[in-house]
């Protein structure tokens, strides 16, 4: 049997286009997702001292719930900087910037493990649920703290375990098996690859960090049922997608039925409670080596 080789190349390229396709779903989401990762944010942007006159790089903005937290907090004398391998989300992140007149935003497509800024520049780096997606997150990481000044904080969110994100590893798990895929190797992005015990600490101190602290925060993503889950994850989640690609059209459509039913066990009285846990870690650029 042939191995197939992981292809870091072609799947930043898929990756691309398909949050490129994905991009206004994400957007209409956004009331569900800062519902969903509000708490996690907050605890971001406090753990990294954002605040009045900050300057702040986003990495994989995305809609940029994060970028408009942030901006709220530097205030109009401060300075984010979005960032995002997909052109068409970051125009939904102009428009809805321009529509709250937050003008500290500005947006830039960008590669997250190319980190185009000028060195020791800003005062927090922040990524939320974007470093896991990241083929060489080594590289990412020393990018964002090379933007970083002396003493500034990097944050970034990540999912923990599958164990404790079943609303996510169960469509994975089944997406897996009807594709046959085979498991991701050590090291391969993906949603659960900074998620096990002391992975994020140890990433962050490889790329120089210091002070880490990694802290979990519960964030269970309530809907009325689980179909209004899976909908959800199968409009925005670009991962799912690509997972999915080696199916025909009545596999892909077996899947998700799968997947619906399986996430049935966590409706109850109170609608659909789909089991997730964030973790947030954070660091501080020492300065030079």
């Amino acid at each position: 049997m042939t191995t197939k080789t992981f292809d870091p190349v072609a799947y930043k390229e898929t990756t691309r286009s398909q949050w490129e396709a994905a991009a206004g779903a994400w957007h209409d989401w956004g009331p569900v997702i800062e519902a969903w990762l509000g708490e996690s944010t907050d605890l971001m942007l406090d753990l990294t001292d954002v605040g009045p006159g900050g300057r702040v790089l986003d990495v994989a903005a995305g809609a940029g719930g994060q970028t408009f937290a942030a901006a709220r907090r530097v205030g109009p004398t401060g300075r984010v900087l979005a960032t995002d391998i997909s052109e068409n989300l970051l125009a939904h992140l102009d428009q809805d910037a321009a529509a709250a007149g937050l003008t500290s935003i500005t947006t830039r497509v960008m590669d997250g493990e190319q980190i185009d800024t000028e060195a020791g520049y800003f005062d927090a780096v922040i990524s939320r649920v974007g470093l896991i997606y990241f083929p060489d997150q080594q590289r990412a990481l020393l990018g964002m703290r090379r933007a970083l000044r002396a003493g500034g904080r990097i944050g970034a969110i990540v999912y923990s375990t599958p164990e404790a994100n079943k609303f996510f590893s169960i469509p994975v798990s089944v997406i897996r098996e009807r594709a046959q895929l085979p498991p991701p190797l050590p090291g391969q992005p993906g949603p659960f690859s900074l998620g096990a015990p002391g992975a994020l600490e140890d990433a962050l101190r490889a790329a120089g960090f210091v002070d880490v602290v990694v802290r979990s925060v519960p964030a269970p993503l309530n809907f009325p049922t689980a179909d209004d889950c899976v909908r959800f994850e199968r409009e925005s989640f670009g991962a799912l997608h690509q997972m999915l690609a080696g199916l025909d059209d009545e596999g892909r459509t077996a899947a998700w039925s799968e997947i619906v039913t399986r996430l049935g066990l966590y409706e109850g009285p109170d609608g659909f409670v789909g089991p997730c846990e964030m973790l947030v870690g954070v660091g501080t650029n020492p300065g030079a080596e």
